[in-house]
């Protein structure tokens, strides 16, 4: 899967970058996919089935003892302490379910282990499970990893020119504003963006993730559309029959307050993956697959990098080679940092710090009018 060799930086420079807001390159890369597959050890491409069924028992043990604890003992503690324990669990369980949805997303890659259909079943009982249509998201997801940096057929988080911008944008350019809209982002952002694509790619008519015959999906994925929402189904079933039995308080507390803190997250890494001030955008005329993949950003969440199986800081490998199974991307990042150089963007910034910053700066997209070749090429702008 690879020739384990290693390649120079092709500017000759392998430190971090000291500006992190320092715009990426935007010329064809002097090297290749298959420069940068050679850069990476060969075993970084080896899938275990054993090695990834342990993070799914592992993170389903963590699942498991919380929702013990939290059961048993947090009821039985003095009102005021009380108070304090239920959000310790519902943000440490909420940050181990967003592991396991991480997992559950491997599996849509193919990088689970070599059998699709134990990726399939694994994903597809993970996904339901937190009330995600896995084989919808998976294919739609599928096309984003095809399709990165397109203003046109990129699937999320897709820019929009100032001329496309809503009425209301001015009025949220301030900080009430954008405290409003990353609020209303982080809560609602992914259910809006499965039911009505909100945020994704534009077509000609309705797109919805639970709709096998819209435009998002073609003929040979219908069928699995309709697995996917029997799936979701089947869980909110399960979900409804637990409240008739302990009650809507109780099963908002275990289990809805945890989802909505990994639905948060999720929106917001991918958010921070793919808006930056320094990552381009580009057009038909500009855009190819590998300048695409590179307009991504490795961000750092302190130890919650290793919580979400490091799909935080190695994603600029995993678009690169998405069916490498998570525990060796680390590996792998510092393998091909030389040989990226410029084009690998990293960015250590404090994640609340970076996700205000971020809603600030990067409000619209522009043509790059300065360069001789940068007709096809987009920056992040934010003056309205």
């Amino acid at each position: 899967m690879g020739a384990g060799g290693r390649m120079s930086a092709p500017n000759g420079k392998t430190e971090e970058k000291t500006n992190p807001l320092q715009k990426v390159p935007t010329s064809k890369p002097p090297f290749s996919v298959g420069d940068v597959k050679k850069a990476i050890p060969p075993h970084c491409f080896q899938r275990s089935l054993v090695r990834s069924f342990s993070y799914v028992v592992y993170d389903l043990i963590l699942v498991a003892i919380m929702y013990y604890v939290a059961t048993t003992y947090i009821n039985l503690l003095p009102s005021p302490y009380s108070y304090i324990a239920w959000p310790i669990y519902w943000i440490c369980q909420g940050c181990v379910c967003t592991g396991i949805w991480v997992i559950a997303h491997e599996c849509g890659h193919h990088a689970f282990s070599d059998y699709q259909l134990v990726d399939d079943t694994v994903g597809l009982i993970l996904h339901s499970a937190l009330m995600v249509p896995y084989f919808s998201w998976k294919y739609s997801h599928r096309r984003h990893h095809s399709n990165t940096g397109s203003l046109e057929r990129d699937e999320v988080f897709v820019p929009k020119p100032k001329s496309q911008l809503g009425w209301y944008s001015k009025y949220l350019n301030n900080p009430p504003g954008r405290v409003i809209t990353l609020t209303i982002t982080l809560t609602l952002g992914w259910p809006l963006y499965l039911a009505f694509n909100v945020s994704g790619r534009h077509y000609d008519r309705f797109a919805c993730h639970y709709d096998p015959y819209g435009p998002i999906y073609n003929n040979r994925e219908r069928l699995q559309i309709f697995l996917s929402d029997a799936g979701v189904l089947g869980a909110s079933y399960l979900l409804y029959r637990i409240a008739l039995v302990k009650g809507l308080a109780w099963l908002v507390c275990i289990y809805g307050v945890p989802l909505l803190i990994v639905n948060g997250f999720l929106v917001l890494i991918t958010y921070l993956q793919h808006t930056h001030p320094s990552l381009p955008h580009y057009d038909s005329t500009e855009w190819d697959w590998l300048r695409g993949a590179l307009a991504t950003c490795d961000r750092d969440y302190g130890v919650l990098n290793k919580v979400f199986h490091n799909i935080t800081d190695t994603h600029v490998v995993h678009h690169l080679f998405s069916n490498m199974p998570h525990y060796h991307a680390m590996e792998a990042t510092k393998a091909v940092k030389p040989l990226l150089g410029d084009y690998y963007q990293f960015d250590g910034t404090p994640v609340v710090k970076a996700m205000w910053r971020e809603a600030k700066e990067c409000i619209y997209v522009e043509k790059d009018e300065a360069a001789a070749q940068g007709k096809g090429i987009f920056w992040y702008k934010n003056q309205l």
